[in-house]
């Protein structure tokens, strides 16, 4: 009999709310209270002239837990009576149930317009700014109506991804819905004509180098062509791009006949143009962080990490649905249906209260192993797995994973993503395990300081790591080197000996481009 393992709604629910972070799980206890009738807020202060129903039925929070219980049925009837209002609890419309809970409302609605107030205006698309610009260009209808087309079919980084002629509109028909072929070669040209027309429009506006169907053209319409130095721009873009983008300057000087210096000035001035005019419209709005653990060192040097926790709201299960439950006229229906709702409140408040327990106990593992980095550097982070971890606090490994996942760490050193920490690494010559993070700080100090004439191959990289105790592969070396736009030797020296041309130049350079 083949066995699984199913996992309870509860398990699941617990599982949830540990995987969010901070800003996430706000907006699900706020979701939750939306939802759920029977899970309120608990009120840091209560205003003695305007006493609510909270007020005269706290409930100690050792007690929040179990029902109410209540001996006699009249006793039971009279405070019913007093303190509990059927239309009210149970309104009809949305409007009802508003005018029910003044209080929840009022909160609700200053939360609703101070988020308003804070929110960001939403950012002007590429789209709208280019249409904008097309209702100030004097064109025919059909010229428009061209432009308007090569404006919808830019790409995000506002290029025209496409061939015009994809654009053209379909071919004339006849009314049995066949296309006119005796039109066709007239009707193409129309159409090629008022696309070109179009196009020229979309590539006269703003931003400059919008409209361009690959980089080279791009570039080409961000050169103002009165400029001194438009002719030779223009031919470095035409046909040295990829010469100057590997740093080959004496090529250029060869086939082109310009100095060093000037190439240089030439390329200062490419890279003021912008390659991707459009992404200015859609940059990603990279949404706010907020710590989940703070870490702060003891007057003993260990450090000791607490939860931020401030702004999650204080739960707890309703007194007056708790009353209704316990009361013996409730309605079998109503009743269970109060049953569940505060099942699932108590289900979400212990979910709380256990990613509380873990994420704590996790972090605090975290730092304990990761002590010299917070007291040392970024230098001293020590190699760090999952499994380390999860052994430590007595969890699985994947209850750890969900722990660290999306969640942030403020320190004195600023603020790190906690996953951050775990980091694999390499035995040292003297058997100590040593961080990759570390090999590439060492591998980029060794590149600073190595022969000016001269630049270290990957292999002497290797060597020189090796000297220091660290022994890693060649082809460890070479991909560290790239992630860290490290050149290679070839290019780093041809980089210093063109820096060395322009200090002793061999001829006089032009004074001007012309």
């Amino acid at each position: 009999m083949a066995q699984k393992q199913v996992l309870a709604p509860r398990m699941i629910q617990s599982m949830e709310i540990l995987q969010l972070p901070l800003l996430a799980l706000e907006e699900r206890i706020e979701q939750e209270i939306q939802n759920n009738e029977t899970l309120e807020l608990v009120e840091p202060e209560i205003d003695d002239n305007s006493p609510t129903e909270g007020a005269t039925e706290s409930v100690p929070a050792s007690t929040a837990e179990q029902p109410l219980l209540v001996d006699q049925e009249h006793a039971n009837k009279d405070d019913f009576e007093r303190s509990y209002d059927w239309s009210k609890e149970y309104p009809d419309t949305d409007e009802d149930r508003r005018r029910s809970s003044p209080g929840r409302n009022d909160e609700a609605s200053d939360r609703y317009f101070d988020t308003i107030a804070n929110m960001e205006d939403r950012p002007e698309t590429l789209f709208n700014h280019l249409h904008d610009q097309l209702a100030n260009y004097e064109a025919s209808p059909e010229i428009q109506r061209a432009a308007d087309k090569v404006i919808f079919n830019l790409d995000a980084n506002g290029y025209l991804p496409m061939p015009l002629d994809e654009l053209a509109d379909p071919l004339p028909t006849d009314s049995t819905g066949q296309p006119i072929e005796a039109d066709k070669e007239a009707f193409l040209n129309e159409q090629k004509t008022l696309l070109e027309s179009g196009l020229r429009i979309v590539q006269s506006m703003d931003p400059p180098g919008v409209g361009g169907r690959n980089l080279k053209e791009c570039l080409l319409l961000q050169v103002k062509s009165d400029a001194p130095y438009a002719r030779h721009i223009q031919q470095i873009i035409c046909d040295h791009l990829e010469n100057l983008a590997a740093n080959r300057l004496p090529v250029i000087e060869r086939k082109t006949g310009l100095s060093i210096e000037e190439i240089e000035k030439l390329r200062d001035i490419l890279h003021s143009l912008d390659p991707k005019p459009g992404a200015i419209f859609t940059s990603p709005i990279i949404p706010p962080v907020k710590p989940d653990v703070f870490a702060e060192q003891q007057p003993d040097g260990t450090w000791k990490v607490r939860l931020e926790e401030i702004d999650l709201p204080n739960l707890r299960i309703s007194p007056t649905y708790r009353r209704i439950l316990s009361a013996t006229d409730t309605d079998p229906d109503t009743r269970e249906y109060i049953k569940r709702k505060i099942n699932s409140a108590q289900w979400l408040i212990e979910a709380i209260e256990q990613r509380r327990g873990t994420l704590l106990k996790t972090a605090q593992a975290i730092v304990d192993h990761q002590a010299r980095f917070f007291s040392v550097g970024p230098e001293a982070i020590e190699p760090l797995k999952m499994q380390q971890i999860a052994d430590r606090i007595g969890m699985h490994v994947t209850t750890v994973s969900r722990a660290v996942d999306d969640k942030w760490l403020q320190t004195p050193r600023g603020l790190f993503p906690l996953r951050k920490f775990f980091v694999g690494g390499t035995v040292s010559a003297d058997g100590d395990e040593v961080a990759w993070d570390a090999v590439r700080k060492k591998l980029q100090e060794i590149v600073l300081e190595e022969s000016k004439e001269k630049p270290l191959s990957d292999d002497e990289l290797v060597e020189e790591l090796a000297k220091q105790g660290i022994t890693v592969a060649r082809r460890t070396v070479t991909k560290y080197r790239k992630a860290m736009n490290i050149p290679s030797s070839r290019q780093r020296r041809d980089w210093k000996l063109t820096r060395q041309q322009r200090t002793t130049p061999t001829r006089n350079p032009t004074n001007d481009l012309q």
